[in-house]
């Protein structure tokens, strides 16, 4: 606190005395100022709060009033939260071209203290309360930042409003809720709203019906452009999301998923770095990791501490511009993760030459089409299984919905390189699965088993792949 506000002082501005300011008139609703003469809640923990603050983007200044969760040891049961899987999201955005229905996405601001607090603490005011609280015990009444309980708080929280809308979880996906709604024409389908903690995406022929009914409970944020407090979505979860047409189709424009703008950012980080020791990323690039190069057989020295951890850093770029859409370097990705507990210089240099083929083709989207693929059926080789189970069946949930909207066809492709790992011997398992003509599941992993057959290794691929779909 006193250094922003000398900051302040030194720099002639009111920029961070301003985002506390905001900041404390937004959260005092989450506490209970007591009198000098009052005595905390029997059982309460004293804890400590403090400030957090951040510069964004768009050096705009932010402070955020946390708890001290770290000197709480409240059950497992009372802080676990969900949130929407990227799948479902994917899956969302196919049904929503497929369905014809439009897409809206808000945030809550402050969500958390909406809720009420699932523990007993309290804490000693300090100088951003005023001069006239600071000093005296403040109980924490909502669930405020930084307690372990307030992300399953506000979880439960939100979940009864949806609850109270009339919409059910997914069995599936607890934070894709329904709704059955009917269009105009007749129309039947389900309206969707998915939740990732703060983050609502509305999929209906009215999502601004849905949205007006969760702003007039919650406090949504406004965008400083547009003064919108919802709008179709343009990101979510870090990627980039939009509308795609084809050229050749009048039919509704699909939406699609870009790491564009996060790969973007990351080779300007990646080409500081190399900048710094007099090297660039190379430009002759056509493949993901140079072709023959076996990462299990480098031998080049091992690398220190800290680049080490720089290359721990990478990896994670890495896999999340895979989970945003990047499937072409998925399995260059999947091979070098293993070598994260102890990197060589040779595998440092292979995550530069992922990063050089990201640079050449940094423009990649995923279309979620939602059209059928055309695929034929006596492809597909018709197998008799009655005299060897006679009394078998398809597993039905018995909760499973009421089928409304257009139908999908899922379609699954897999294989595996038998022994691909020159050392080890283990194969590597690949994964497809495609909703209509949408990308929605990738996956690529080695094998923990060592399979002394190519039909082995394609077993345990299958396995993995029908436990996927």
């Amino acid at each position: 606190m006193e250094e922003a506000l000398r900051i302040d002082k030194e720099t002639n501005t009111t920029l961070w005395e301003t985002a506390i300011k905001k900041e404390m008139k937004n959260v005092m609703t989450a506490f209970k100022i007591l009198e000098e003469d009052e005595n905390v809640p029997v059982g309460s923990q004293l804890i400590n709060c403090h400030m957090i603050f951040d510069v964004k983007l768009d050096f705009t200044r932010k402070a955020r009033f946390v708890a001290g969760g770290h000197m709480t040891d409240p059950p497992a049961s009372l802080t676990y939260a969900s949130v929407v899987s990227r799948d479902s999201v994917r899956i969302a955005l196919l049904i929503a071209a497929l369905n014809d229905l439009d897409v809206l996405c808000a945030d809550v601001s402050n969500a958390y203290i909406n809720a009420t607090c699932r523990e007993k603490t309290h804490f000693k005011a300090g100088s951003e309360f005023g001069p006239n609280n600071q000093g005296r015990m403040v109980i924490i009444v909502r669930a405020l930042y930084g307690l372990k309980s307030s992300g399953a708080a506000w979880r439960a929280h939100l979940a009864q409003t949806m609850s109270d809308m009339g919409f059910v979880p997914c069995e599936a996906d607890p934070d894709v809720w329904m709704r059955p709604g009917t269009k105009a024409d007749g129309f039947k389908y389900y309206e969707l709203v998915l939740i990732y903690t703060d983050d609502i995406l509305a999929v209906s022929s009215a999502p601004a019906a849905i949205m007006e009914a969760i702003a007039d409970l919650y406090d949504l944020k406004q965008d400083p452009k547009t003064k919108k407090r919802y709008d179709e979505p343009t990101r979510y979860l870090g990627a980039t999301i939009g509308r795609y047409t084809f050229e050749d189709e009048q039919a509704r424009p699909k939406w699609y998923m870009s790491s564009e703008e996060y790969v973007k950012n990351s080779i300007i980080e990646v080409e500081k770095k190399l900048e710094g020791q007099g090297k660039y990323l190379s430009t002759k690039i056509s493949t993901p990791i140079t072709q023959k190069y076996r990462p299990e057989v480098d031998v080049t020295p091992e690398l220190n501490d800290a680049n080490a951890n720089y290359y721990q850093n990478l990896i994670g770029i890495l896999r999340w511009t895979v989970e945003l859409g990047r499937i072409d370097i998925h399995v260059a990705v999947s091979l070098m993760s293993s070598f994260s507990a102890a990197p060589r210089e040779g595998h440092l240099e292979q995550l530069y030459h992922v990063f050089a083929y990201l640079k050449k083709h940094k423009r990649s989207k995923i279309v979620f089409d939602d059209t059928i693929p055309g695929i034929s059926e006596g492809r597909f080789q018709n197998v008799d299984w009655q005299d060897f189970y006679p009394d078998a069946k398809e597993p039905r949930s018995p909760k499973e919905p009421e089928a409304r909207g257009r139908e999908v066809k899922v379609s699954c492709f897999v294989d595996a390189d038998h022994a691909g790992d020159l050392v080890t011997q283990r194969s590597h398992t690949g994964i497809l699965i495609y909703v209509n003509r949408a990308p929605i599941i990738w996956f690529s992993k080695k094998q923990n088993t060592v399979e002394t057959s190519t039909f082995g290794s394609e077993f345990v691929a299958m396995k993995a792949a029908t436990e996927k779909v």
